[in-house]
């Protein structure tokens, strides 16, 4: 079988390989708070209202960036640098030139396999529409890698 995922670099991948690298965890939506003295940056349990809770996709994808002006684009060239993603992230572990866990859907050839192993936030975070945006703070939360 072609593991592509493991022989290919990220610049290697076809748009399809590069949407599929794509685990469906849902991490990279929520909202994230930093320390303005520190630079400490903490995960909440609240994500884009355009992050399906239960699929833990985007509901308009195709149009995140005019939706979400501030919505990050991962690419090959900056997705190395970007260290607020979650070290269970693909493109992360590709960029790093590490293998993908066996719970990657790649891997276990099972969509589900991400929510099985508890690396999504699939039941686990609440909509920014529910929250009041001074409110962030009281969701803050340490995901288990």
């Amino acid at each position: 079988m072609d593991e592509w995922w493991h022989s290919k670099s990220l610049q290697e991948l076809d748009p399809q390989q590069w949407e599929a690298l794509c685990d469906g965890c849902g991490r990279c939506c929520l909202h994230k708070l930093e320390d303005e003295e520190t630079g400490e940056l903490f995960f909440t349990a609240v994500r884009c209202r355009y992050l399906d809770g239960e699929l833990c996709r985007c509901r308009d994808y195709a149009n995140r960036s005019r939706l979400v002006p501030n919505c990050v684009r991962l690419d090959c060239d900056s997705v190395a640098d970007l260290d607020w993603l979650p070290a269970t992230c693909a493109y992360r572990l590709r960029a790093r030139g590490e293998r993908l866990p066996d719970w990657h859907p790649l891997v276990s050839g099972d969509p589900g396999s991400v929510h099985a192993a508890g690396i999504s936030v699939r039941g686990r975070a609440i909509s920014e529409l529910d929250v009041h945006p001074e409110g962030f703070a009281e969701y803050i939360v340490t995901w288990v890698n």
